[in-house]
């Protein structure tokens, strides 16, 4: 074959250049378009989402809270903003008003600057009723009123509190959110808010997963303000949840450190696992006997709906993420490989 001459080939091979910068350079324009596109507002709604970040909430948490709330188009190119700014040191814990019609560069500034939200009375989630009472106590109301407030004796009419067993205290059933209030708004008006809405989250399918796992109401709850506090993760609650489901099945204790914690919160000592208590899953069989805090609505829809994987086990790395094991060799390896500093507290 006859070979061309060298100033064609030279010729071919600019070209061929050429093409390759046009395509990369489309490709980038392209890529850039779709990531400002990303940062715009997701709609023109003005409506209002107070939108809480709790002390040293993980980037991933942020996002994804934003993105379920329809406050940003898209998790990833949020995180890249942030990121790519080095911005996420400096975002700071609260409540935030922020509405649809706010661009990512504006929300992520409110953030940064700090503009939390006034008048609002905030119920964050995986709180005792110990801590929320102490939220309420911070905020200025007496002692009389928030016993009042916290009694479910005073809410006869409120449907979720049909729930509870005889002796019950809320505990678990204060949904977390944020309240608007003013300086003359009772704590049971905010009380009353919260229950109506966790009401709303006990929707028919939730309830009907529940039953479909063989617990009652009052025991989905409980499984799921243990999923909370152990998962950390939307993502991961689903599985977390599965592990605990199918440990009740095989009539294996839950072994959740988180019980023991509230077990010992509450006897107002050292936290342990052995501390003797019908709360610590270590020690007792089953569920303790009520929920050990309140939740959001993903670890209620996860108990409902777990997974259908079939792990026993599961370790929180130092990293933060949940390694799932079936054995308890491999449960045991997953711990020495992925947990040494938060293992050995």
């Amino acid at each position: 074959m006859k070979r061309l001459p060298r100033w064609l080939r030279l010729t071919r091979g600019w070209v061929i250049i050429a093409v390759l910068v046009v395509l990369l350079t489309a490709g980038a324009l392209v890529t850039r378009s779709w990531y400002e596109r990303n940062l715009g507002p997701v709609s023109s709604s003005d409506a209002v989402t107070y939108f809480t970040i709790q002390p040293g909430e993980s980037l991933h948490n942020i996002s994804t809270g934003l993105s379920n709330d329809h406050l940003i188009k898209n998790i990833q190119s949020f995180e890249f903003y942030v990121r790519g700014r080095k911005l996420y040191a400096k975002m700071q814990a609260g409540t935030y008003a922020l509405t649809p019609s706010m661009s990512t560069p504006q929300i992520v500034s409110k953030i940064v600057n700090g503009e939390v939200s006034t008048n609002l009375m905030t119920i964050l989630p995986g709180k005792t009723i110990a801590d929320i009472k102490q939220a309420f106590k911070t905020a200025g109301y007496a002692a009389a009123e928030i016993a009042a407030a916290f009694d479910p004796a005073t809410y006869p009419d409120e449907s979720v509190l049909a729930n509870l067993p005889p002796g019950a205290s809320l505990e678990g059933f204060l949904y977390p959110d944020s309240f608007q209030k003013t300086s003359t708004t009772p704590a049971q008006t905010i009380i009353r808010e919260s229950l109506e809405e966790m009401q709303g989250h006990l929707t028919a399918d939730i309830t009907a997963g529940f039953k479909a796992q063989g617990l009652s109401i009052y025991q989905g709850v409980t499984l799921a303000s243990i999923v909370y506090q152990e998962s950390g993760d939307p993502a991961s609650d689903p599985t977390v949840a599965q592990v605990f489901l199918s440990r009740l099945k095989q009539g294996m204790p839950l072994q959740s450190n988180v019980t023991a914690d509230y077990a010992s919160d509450l006897a107002g000592v050292a936290r342990t696992v052995s501390i003797q208590s019908p709360y610590n899953t270590y020690l007792h069989a089953g569920l303790p006997p009520g929920p050990i805090g309140n939740m959001a609505g993903d670890a209620l829809k996860a108990v409902a709906h777990p997974s259908s994987t079939d792990y026993l086990y599961f370790i929180a790395g130092d990293d933060g993420t949940i390694h799932f094991s079936h054995t308890e060799t491999e449960h045991q390896q997953a711990i020495s490989q992925y947990c040494h500093k938060l293992c050995a507290q």
